[in-house]
């Protein structure tokens, strides 16, 4: 069990270690391409499809990830969370601080709709299951 929670905790960092690569690698992340495959120079058919996919991959992860976290007790679960968050929280402030106040300003509304997105999507997903319960 003990390994389980470490390998999901690893598995579900991974996109915030991804958001906090340097400006350097090669990759933007929100609202910019994907820069490797800028470099490839695709067709508006194949950047369809790699969006497809890379849809479809993060929907796996995210399926795995909740298959995972299904079998935890109540207790390991609410812990996990509150750490998941506590840490997502902790690096929002870090890269907020390395800005100067007009990019706060900035920063601080995009974070405000990336909420307001996630929020939104929630709640239709809350719908969808309950329209599926009826069904």
């Amino acid at each position: 069990m003990r390994k389980t929670l470490i390998a999901v905790l690893f598995a579900s960092a991974l996109p915030a270690f991804a958001m906090a690569m340097p400006d350097g690698s090669g990759y933007r992340h929100h609202g910019g391409k994907h820069a490797p495959f800028e470099q490839l120079d695709l067709t508006k058919e194949q950047r369809a499809e790699m969006r497809k996919l890379m849809g479809e991959q993060m929907k796996n992860h995210r399926d795995i990830t909740q298959r995972y976290l299904d079998k935890l007790p109540e207790a390991e679960r609410k812990a996990m969370q509150d750490e998941l968050k506590s840490s997502k929280e902790k690096t929002h402030k870090q890269m907020r601080d390395l800005l100067k106040p007009e990019q706060q300003k900035k920063f601080d509304e995009m974070h405000e709709k990336m909420e307001a997105k996630r929020a939104d999507r929630a709640e239709f997903e809350q719908w969808k299951a309950e329209r599926d319960q009826k069904s």
